[in-house]
């Protein structure tokens, strides 16, 4: 990171442009422009402007409007109307946010975040990270890997391919920037008459600005349709259930060693002096983790879904059986909160493969890395474990279902 540009924007206050000028039709006009509507007896762009001015690394903000809005504007910003400077958005989206940068200028902010109106469940911890992605070369982009199945449409409107997903994200916002760069890349768009990006990170690629991709979060959507108002309504209104369901579920499992030359745990293959006996590559880890998943929702267990009788299953790998487990959780409109593995050997050691552990776990659970922890532990030489005869495994995952906890 550019050490002059770093102490200057993460010492300093970070600017905010606040896009707020649509008209919304998608959700509806019965009631009035989307960021205008009520959700927790407030406007949604109150919302979305108290989690900005409440941080403490927020400087100017600047709303940029519709012009027949002065007056909406001013009464659902309440208290925080005064806080901050309104500028006549312009035609598109694009150009809104060009001329809220501009009202920035005398600011001479180091950096700035661009974040769209009724996006008004941004959390603090999305709004540091990705504030701390800017640097002088850098914009910063919060977003999440993409989950869906992605389909292409043919002209006839049937399925023309299906889409790989990996590497694949859904951007959000704030979406941050170096202030000077990205100013200068609206201004160079506007003045080559290109007004057709989708979002300032699209802007920011074309002026060959490097944008790093920060972690989202589920909880940041964008309020587009009037059903998305409405449970933003519930949500805040109090009618969410005061016991969330929680739910805990555990998984062991054990192999034997055989004669080999390498282990599978939790899903990284480990050099070793012999290999774990079973059906499929026998990672025990993953055997009590997909367990563990299963428990959840009182899915059966592993052998249920892959029986060790059907000779499909020989030699599997086992990230398929935590994939299958994670997808029968996410049906049933399950969060997974976070996955805990302790594996029990004498050797080898987990240590060095930590890392590569979670970055795998992660990947198959579609989690963050922080929501995956693997331990390793020996057995004091005692019993079969201690003897080098095989290695156990136990798991627990947490899981977040859809409704309350009953009576």
């Amino acid at each position: 990171m550019n050490a002059e540009v770093s102490s200057r924007h993460l010492s300093s206050k970070v600017a905010v442009v606040i896009v707020a000028a649509g008209r919304g039709e998608r959700a509806g006009q019965a009631d009035g422009p989307k960021q205008y509507r009520s959700i927790g007896g407030k406007a949604v762009i109150w919302h979305t402007l108290k989690a900005f001015l409440d941080h403490p690394r927020i400087g100017a903000v600047a709303v940029a409007i519709h012009a027949d809005d002065a007056g909406l504007f001013t009464a659902a910003a309440g208290e925080f109307a005064a806080r901050v400077t309104t500028v006549v958005g312009g035609a598109t989206r694009q150009d809104s946010t060009r001329l809220a940068l501009l009202a920035l200028q005398d600011a001479k902010p180091g950096a700035v975040l661009i974040h769209d109106g009724v996006r008004p469940f941004i959390g603090s911890e999305v709004i540091d990270r990705t504030i701390e992605g800017i640097d002088a070369g850098h914009g910063s982009l919060p977003s999440l890997p993409v989950s869906d199945t992605l389909k292409k449409e043919a002209s006839d409107r049937t399925v023309a391919e299906t889409v790989p997903r990996a590497g694949l994200h859904s951007a959000q916002t704030p979406q941050g920037f170096p202030f000077e760069p990205i100013l200068a890349a609206h201004q160079r768009a506007y003045e080559a008459g290109r007004s057709d990006f989708t979002d300032d990170s699209a802007i920011a690629e074309w002026a060959g600005i490097p944008v790093r991709l920060v972690l989202g979060s589920p909880d940041n959507i964008k309020l587009t349709w009037a059903k998305d108002i409405a449970m933003a309504d519930q949500r805040l209104s109090g009618q969410t259930p005061s016991f969330p369901d929680v739910r805990t579920g555990n998984g062991y499992d054990v192999h034997s060693f055989e004669a080999g030359d390498h282990v599978w745990l939790c899903g990284i293959k480990i050099p070793h002096s012999k290999k774990l006996n079973g059906h499929s590559d026998a990672d025990v880890g993953l055997h009590a983790l997909t367990d563990a998943l299963l428990a959840t929702c009182g899915a059966g267990d592993i052998g249920t879904h892959f029986p060790p009788s059907d000779p499909q299953w020989k030699g599997a790998a086992s990230r398929q059986f935590v994939e299958h487990a994670a997808k029968i959780v996410r049906a049933r409109g399950g969060r997974i909160a976070n996955a805990d593995i302790t594996l029990i050997c004498e050797a080898p050691r987990v240590g060095p493969h930590r890392e590569a552990m979670t970055a795998e776990l992660a990947d198959m659970l579609r989690i963050a890395p922080e929501r995956v922890s693997i331990k390793a532990t020996t057995n004091e030489k005692l019993g079969f474990v201690g003897r080098e005869e095989g290695i156990a495994a136990i798991a627990t995952a947490s899981v977040v279902y859809p409704g309350e906890l009953p009576e």
